[in-house]
């Protein structure tokens, strides 16, 4: 179990954003990270023309001070194939220290930048106190964040009631039942499924790229990592055990001689007991709210997110997106701790 303690990597992080703070006369109150694929020179040369032009606010790109030291990075990642995690490569990371009055100009900016090259990068525009904030807290939502599959498809093609589980969720769209209801339904289809059926959905699960380099990082670097899923134990345990995560949370798929009985275990875990859980974890551990991250991808995601001090949006839906501190849609996992405020990690 990872205890949570000095956090070497925040230190190294905030130390180079810190660096470039103590070294200019204005009040910069902003970080500006971009993560564009494929190196876009056009990309770097616009933002540099827009920095002499504008005169509403400032930019300083602090990766010309950063002489953070990546020993501890390269120590905790000896053990990973990050070539196997899928990690993006071919990427650039842009940090700035932005000042403004206001958060309108630069979004201004941003918008020209993502109208121009196509929204075709990552951008995060954070108050200053975001980035230098000392995390210990790392919560994770499971389908389709920790892995690339949404587990009750996977039971739904496995047990030949697709149809069926697509109407349930339509009516939960459509809003006619909610979340408790819709998943009580889709559970007792599942009645009589052999847990032979969940054995093999298990062992074909994917891990999401970069997310044993992240969880890896992450652990090794001091945070308290958690699963709370609104899916099943019996997947969660098997995925948090293969990224050592410190705890799982989930749903309790009920089995009786070896087959699913279509119960369910109260209180289902919804978007409400997510958030309930990352308090108490967060009160459990001694941590402030403040010093919490939670990561997500679904409208269930979000109250857990808007408990915490910084809401991650990973490959989500566009409701998630518009809700979410920031939103990571071009690289892995990894992204994570580029909008932590870290810079390239990979060549």
């Amino acid at each position: 179990m990872t205890n949570i303690g000095l956090h070497k990597f925040n230190v190294i992080t905030k130390e180079a954003w810190q660096s470039v703070l103590s070294q200019v006369e204005n009040n910069y109150n902003f970080a500006l990270i971009i993560v564009v694929k494929n190196a876009n020179k056009n990309l770097k040369t616009y933002i540099n023309r827009e920095l002499q032009q504008n005169a509403t606010y400032q930019l300083i790109n602090i990766d010309n001070y950063d002489s953070s030291d990546n020993t501890l990075i390269s120590d905790i990642l000896t053990n990973i194939d990050t070539k196997a995690d899928r990690i993006t490569t071919n990427i650039e990371v842009m940090r700035y220290l932005l000042n403004s009055k206001t958060s309108i100009e630069p979004r201004q900016f941003i918008h020209k930048l993502q109208k121009k090259f196509n929204n075709n990068f990552d951008c995060h525009l954070l108050p200053i106190d975001s980035i230098l904030q000392d995390y210990k807290i790392a919560c994770f939502d499971m389908d389709s964040t920790l892995i690339e599959q949404e587990v009750i498809v996977e039971l739904a093609k496995a047990t030949g009631i697709g149809e069926q589980v697509n109407e349930i969720t339509e009516q939960a769209m459509r809003g006619e039942i909610d979340f408790n209801q819709s998943f009580t339904k889709r559970v007792r289809l599942l009645e009589g499924t052999s847990a032979n059926v969940l054995a093999n959905i298990n062992q074909n699960l994917t891990l999401s790229a970069g997310a044993k380099t992240t969880l890896a990082l992450l652990n090794g670097l001091g945070f308290y990592t958690v699963l709370i899923s609104g899916g099943f134990v019996y997947f969660a345990q098997a995925v948090a055990d293969k990224l050592n995560l410190d705890e799982y949370h989930a749903n309790e798929l009920l089995i009786d001689n070896k087959q699913v009985t279509g119960d369910v275990n109260l209180p289902i875990l919804d978007s409400v007991q997510k958030a309930k859980i990352v308090k108490k974890i967060a009160q459990q551990q001694g941590v402030s709210l403040d010093e919490v991250i939670c990561i997500g991808d679904g409208a269930n995601d979000l109250a857990m997110m808007k408990t915490a001090h910084l809401g991650i949006a990973y490959h989500a839906k566009p409701i998630v997106q518009q809700q979410a501190d920031i939103a990571i849609n071009y690289t892995g996992l990894e992204g994570v701790l580029y909008a932590l405020g870290y810079g390239k990690l990979f060549e």
